[in-house]
């Protein structure tokens, strides 16, 4: 793991998002694995850096089956910067909307009186909105265009 002191750098991870992760506090969040999410950084880092299964790997600590964790909507918040600045090559593109497909098809714990979970999550999915119907008019039929037409449904359920 590195330290606070030895900042990470690639040319394959946008500013926006070195920015989104080293704006959450991943060492006061619980992890789906009872541990801090500090060592979340490093998945998604290289999940930044496009590495499909670091985006399966989140799985039992941001969300399992149905549930999702503490850390999710940091984590989706990253997944989004990463979205937002460009989709990136075809096999991280499928992993990354798997994971957003994933998080989306979580139960609402939310309430009356706040969102929960799911709505923070949902609501950072929305923020990606244009690209996601882009891959759907563009890819239709392809494995991508699949699991953003199964977004967008889950986000028009959840509004």
């Amino acid at each position: 793991m590195r330290g606070k002191d030895k900042p990470r750098s690639s040319p394959l991870v946008p500013d926006g998002v070195r920015a989104e992760l080293a704006r959450q506090d991943w060492a006061s969040v619980t992890c789906g694995c009872g541990r801090s999410a500090e060592h979340l950084e490093d998945a998604l880092w290289d999940a930044a850096e496009g590495h499909p299964a670091a985006y399966h790997a989140l799985q039992g600590h941001v969300f399992t089956g149905t549930r999702l964790w503490p850390p999710a909507p940091a984590a989706c918040a990253v997944l989004m910067a990463v979205w937002s600045a460009g989709p990136p090559r075809l096999t991280t593109r499928e992993a990354l909307l798997w994971t957003l497909l994933s998080l989306l098809s979580a139960e609402d714990d939310g309430d009356g009186y706040g969102a929960g979970l799911y709505g923070q999550v949902a609501a950072h999915v929305r923020t990606g909105l244009p690209l996601l119907v882009g891959v759907l008019e563009t890819g239709p039929g392809s494995v991508s265009g699949a699991y953003a037409e199964g977004i967008l449904e889950l986000l028009v359920l959840s509004a």
